[in-house]
């Protein structure tokens, strides 16, 4: 037990009277001695009770004043959390004749305290049943709030439009391990919702409510041959096929296969992904949503995907051939074309062509090289030879892409219109949500626009995810261009020019393994 002070009044003296703590509790304190003095406004000589404390000897107690006092009462000090989530009280013994607290007492003084909600009534009837002094009582206990939980989607399928196929210890792409195809079955499931957990509000002593943090809600977007659960928790594909996450939504693209694309075909338009089992002839073109994969060789033909291209032979485009993706373009060789991905491009070559990346282009192969043509990627090149001996033109640029930045500045005036839209609607829909509440009766007609709005407001709230999703993707893109850079494993030639953002370099002579970075507003040579 903790030792105490207690107070003697007798006649015209006051006096304090130490008990020594007992049990290893903690001795009295001459500091919480002299507190409690200030609080009760009792006059001493503070020498006097220091060396009474410092002494150690309370075999008679010190003489605090010589004025004539009444008896003093059982005394209770509540100090209060600093977030009111809690309050402790400490106890004094009454002098000699001195009022002893009971429980209303001690009620009064947490009331005293504008302690109103959480006061612990075991706590104070097990100090008047056992009490101890100058010890610390948990006297009330506020209601901690009980945060949510963000909803949240676990995909059951590689999400990462960033993962690169296998290469050869030659550095060639290993064309049976590309890595970039998310195979599905029928029945397979795709993607689960947890859905978000409302918090629990919580009170503090005084009996303010706390509320908890607005939780994250989130919802299962999907599009053809997915099945949603009755539960809307679930995705499950329908069909055999191919899976990917496009903008924040799950695809399932069946796949149309077909021997050569040539008259026997003609042009090809296609939902989902396209497998080519021999040659796209020149003149003619496909167009998917999904991937394309050709296993045979392509002409001066148009290929455009809004997922991947891989050709495992690669194009000889004859000037007028052309790829677009919307994902990355993986190609044996890139001869007389244009490419365009808004992810990577891996080739083993590139000569005299026009070729742009959204992210990085990797030309790695034992003998791979640019020759010729333009080459522009917003991250880094990798090229192992770059020009050429004969001083073809041949131009590098890495960078921000003008692409991405027009994007972005769509997508910010977009949100930001969007939001204004909303700070409109939402109060008219909580007004509308509070009177019928209140039991208010609107007309048929009424409540059909309320519906209406409801769900305007639904749809707006989506747009502003899905792009505040989009935003945050291009400036990672953004990001990476920042370090731009173009690495030449093998060598260069004079006579290629090298673009930097803002910037460029005509090489004059040759250099072997090294890179080149802009720094204080010059492209400059730097070692590998």
């Amino acid at each position: 037990m903790n030792g105490y002070f207690q107070l003697i009044v007798n006649g015209n003296a006051t006096f304090m009277k130490v008990f020594p703590a007992t049990g290893g509790g903690e001795p009295a304190s001459l500091q919480e001695a002299m507190n409690y003095l200030a609080y009760k406004k009792i006059p001493y000589d503070i020498k006097m009770l220091g060396q009474y404390f410092n002494g150690g000897d309370y075999s008679k107690p010190v003489i605090l004043n010589r004025e004539t006092m009444l008896p003093v009462a059982e005394s209770c000090i509540i100090n209060c959390d600093p977030d009111f989530m809690g309050a402790t009280a400490r106890f004094y013994p009454a002098s000699n004749g001195g009022r002893e607290l009971d429980k209303e007492g001690i009620m009064s003084e947490c009331r005293l305290n504008k302690i109103t909600y959480g006061a612990d009534e075991e706590v104070i009837e097990s100090y008047l049943k056992d009490k101890k002094y100058c010890t610390d009582y948990r006297i009330a206990k506020g209601t901690p709030v009980l945060e949510g939980k963000d909803a949240y989607i676990t995909y059951f399928f590689n999400t990462d439009n960033k993962i690169r196929p296998a290469l050869n210890e030659d550095g060639t792409v290993d064309f049976h391990n590309l890595n970039l195809v998310n195979h599905c079955k029928e029945g397979e499931l795709l993607a689960e919702l947890t859905p978000e957990v409302k918090g629990t509000p919580g009170k503090d002593i005084r009996g303010n409510e706390i509320r908890p943090r607005d939780v994250k809600r989130a919802q299962l977007s999907y599009g053809l041959n997915i099945q949603l659960s009755e539960d809307r928790l679930r995705l499950t594909s329908k069909v055999n096929g191919h899976v990917n996450l496009t903008g924040g939504r799950v695809f399932v693209s069946d796949v149309m296969e077909v021997v050569n694309v040539d008259n026997s075909t003609g042009d090809i338009e296609y939902e989902s992904a396209v497998l080519i089992q021999g040659n796209v002839n020149s003149g003619f073109s496909v167009r998917t949503k999904g991937d394309i994969e050709v296993r045979g060789t392509v002409e001066g033909a148009i290929l455009e995907a809004g997922g991947n291209i891989v050709l495992q032979r690669g194009i000889n485009g004859m000037g007028k051939g052309r790829l677009k993706a919307g994902g990355n373009i993986i190609a044996k060789f890139m001869e007389n074309c244009t490419a365009e991905a808004g992810g990577y491009i891996e080739t083993n070559s590139i000569l005299h062509s026009t070729v742009s990346a959204g992210t990085d282009i990797n030309v790695m192969s034992k003998k791979g090289f640019i020759t010729g043509g333009s080459v522009t990627a917003l991250s880094t090149i990798r090229v192992k030879t770059l020009g050429s001996t004969m001083g073809a033109d041949t131009s590098v640029t890495v960078g921000v892409n003008p692409q991405v930045l027009t994007r972005i500045g769509q997508l910010n005036k977009e949100v930001t219109e969007t939001e204004k839209n909303l700070k409109t609607m939402l109060p008219v829909l909580d007004a509308a949500k509070k009177r019928l509440a209140a039991g208010e009766k609107f007309s048929a007609e009424k409540i059909k626009q309320i519906q209406l709005l409801a769900q305007t407001v639904k749809q707006a709230q989506e747009v502003i995810a899905n792009s505040g999703e989009e935003l945050q993707t291009l400036k990672n893109t953004i990001d990476e261009g920042q370090s731009a850079a173009v690495e030449v494993k093998g060598e260069v030639f004079p006579g290629v020019v090298i673009n930097i953002s803002d910037v460029s370099m005509i090489i004059k002579e040759s250099y072997k393994y090294c890179r080149f970075i802009k720094d204080k507003g010059d492209v400059r040579m730097a070692a590998l």
